[in-house]
């Protein structure tokens, strides 16, 4: 939801009903994840997509409907022998989508997770998608603190507990218990919309290649600093795309930023400096921190003399091998932006166990749960 979220508060805060259908569950090869959304405002508008195309005719009728009845609905899609094309999901999958009306009085804390959202502070949106009494009550949820309508306690502590780690992984989900929060039974269903902050891209070196990779990092959802020890290159105005043009010399930075907690397993870093006085003091840092990845642009030469400086300052071999070096996927890349598209192709096939190969000449699914 986090795609739409400023679109549906805008139009929620301006007195409107929103239909909003989310990804709640996902089977096979579905094409959008858990939490994927789309709003249909009272003007027909339409913002965000649940599937990719494949049912956002039929749920758009159904938010529709949803409004006007007042009554939420989760409801099944996905491929049947008469009705494929029409209403189900030709690449084959299964999607649970919940659709709601939302309004101010539904949703009463929807300008304060908005605000949480914008200011990079974690917290969950829990909703009950099934029940016999309590479809559409919410549990806001923050790692200190909770808001919301749920009305059993055991309920509230269960959803609770289970959304902060949810959050804390930085997934979201359905969440199932007996008919009022026992751990054991059905009867209650609970979808956890997790707005963790978003994952962050270090960009290390502020050349040409540094803005392509700052533009395409922040296109999937990064939130990307660049950092240069030169005050002459790291300027705002050279990386428009990046949240934050930091100067100061690389590995005293990034020691900062983990003393600071501001660095995690989802975090990536790309060293594009090209020289050794920049790249391996901060390598020997970055290397030790258990990051979702780092990589270091150079040729096979500059690879070979980097690896040796790095063996010499003490850097293991298994420290070593975290290091993608050279940088990206051989994808024949020539000009900063397509190696910025290599860089990035690499970073989403190792964050989601992808193989690099052309699916044409692959079996087996194309979506992986990673």
């Amino acid at each position: 939801m986090r795609d739409v979220l400023d679109e549906l508060a805008r139009r929620v805060e301006g007195g409107e009903a929103v239909g909003v259908g989310t990804v709640v569950a996902t089977f096979s090869s579905a094409p959008r994840p858990p939490g994927a959304a789309m709003l249909v405002g009272a003007d027909g508008a339409v913002v965000g997509s649940v599937s990719g195309g494949c049912v956002e005719g039929a749920v758009y009728e159904l938010a529709r409907e949803v409004v006007a009845s007042g009554r939420p609905v989760l409801q099944r899609y996905g491929v049947t022998d008469d009705d494929a094309f029409a209403v189900g999901l030709t690449c084959g999958g299964i999607i649970d989508v919940y659709v709601e009306a939302v309004d101010r009085a539904s949703f009463p804390q929807l300008p304060e997770v908005l605000a949480e959202v914008r200011a990079h502070r974690p917290v969950a949106v829990a909703t009950v998608v099934e029940h016999t009494r309590w479809v559409g009550r919410r549990l806001v949820v923050w790692p200190d603190r909770t808001a919301g309508d749920v009305p059993s306690a055991r309920a509230r502590d269960a959803i609770a507990d289970d959304a902060r780690g949810l959050l804390a992984a930085g997934r979201s989900g359905t969440l199932r218990y007996g008919p009022d929060g026992q751990r054991r039974g059905e009867g209650l269903a609970v979808f956890v919309n997790s707005f963790e902050p978003p994952p962050r891209l270090l960009v290390f070196g502020a050349i040409d290649f540094a803005a392509a990779v700052a533009r395409l990092g922040a296109f999937l959802g990064y939130r990307v600093t660049v950092c240069d020890a030169r005050p002459v290159f790291a300027t705002r105005s050279r990386f428009p795309d990046a949240a934050e043009v930091v100067v100061d010399w690389p590995h005293r930075y990034l020691r900062a930023q983990a003393d600071a907690g501001e660095v995690d397993g989802r975090t990536v870093v790309t060293v594009l400096t090209h020289d050794p006085k920049f790249d391996v003091p901060l390598l020997e840092v970055a290397l030790r921190l258990g990051l979702g990845y780092v990589g270091a642009m150079g040729s096979r030469r500059t690879h070979d003399d980097r690896v040796r400086r790095l063996r010499e300052a003490g850097l293991t071999g298994d420290e070593l091998a975290r290091l993608a070096s050279p940088i990206g996927l051989d994808l024949g890349a020539r000009t900063p932006e397509e190696t910025a598209v290599s860089i990035a192709a690499e970073i989403i096939a190792l964050r989601w166990g992808g193989g690099g190969e052309r699916l044409t000449r692959t079996d087996g699914a194309i979506h992986r749960d990673g």
